[in-house]
């Protein structure tokens, strides 16, 4: 399986009195990651599923990935909290993209590549992806690319 794992683009800060979860992508956020869409679609990036956190800021970010989906795109909890055992059960196709947030997204990253549990080693900036391949299982998988958004300028 190939795994792309997406931290949400540029959100704005919360208003007083707003839900974090209700946070919106940035007019900055939504330009800088349609790059990073673009840029994907140059280097031959599609998904046949795509799961995405329910707080907006993911799901804006999985709507502007909808171009590089074949498939269906799906809300998942789990993808709001710490990677666990059952983020990776719901994973079904041959090629994935998964939006979520820091710091879990580094969280997971670190867990699929090494089987442990490494906190921050792969900090994710605001609109980055990363690229897997293997089981979708702790330490089943390896790193192919690690892109930040400004990836999205240059190609």
């Amino acid at each position: 399986m190939e795994v792309f794992l997406v931290r949400h683009a540029i959100a704005a800060n919360a208003l007083p009195g707003q839900s974090d979860d209700a946070r919106p992508l940035t007019p900055e956020g939504v330009e800088r990651f349609r790059l990073m869409v673009r840029a994907l679609k140059k280097l031959g990036v599609g998904f046949d599923r795509l799961y995405f956190s329910p707080k907006l800021r993911a799901v804006q970010t999985a709507e502007l990935l909808r171009p590089l989906l074949q498939g269906e795109a799906e809300v998942t909890p789990h993808l709001a909290e710490a990677p666990s055992s059952a983020l990776l059960e719901q994973l079904r196709g041959e090629s994935v993209a998964l939006v979520g947030h820091e710091p879990w997204m580094g969280e997971l990253v670190a867990w699929l590549l090494t089987g442990e549990r490494l906190g921050e080693r792969f900090p994710f900036k605001k609109g980055g992806v990363a690229h897997l391949e293997g089981r979708p299982e702790p330490g089943g998988m390896r790193l192919l690319a690690f892109l930040p958004p400004a990836i999205g300028r240059k190609l």
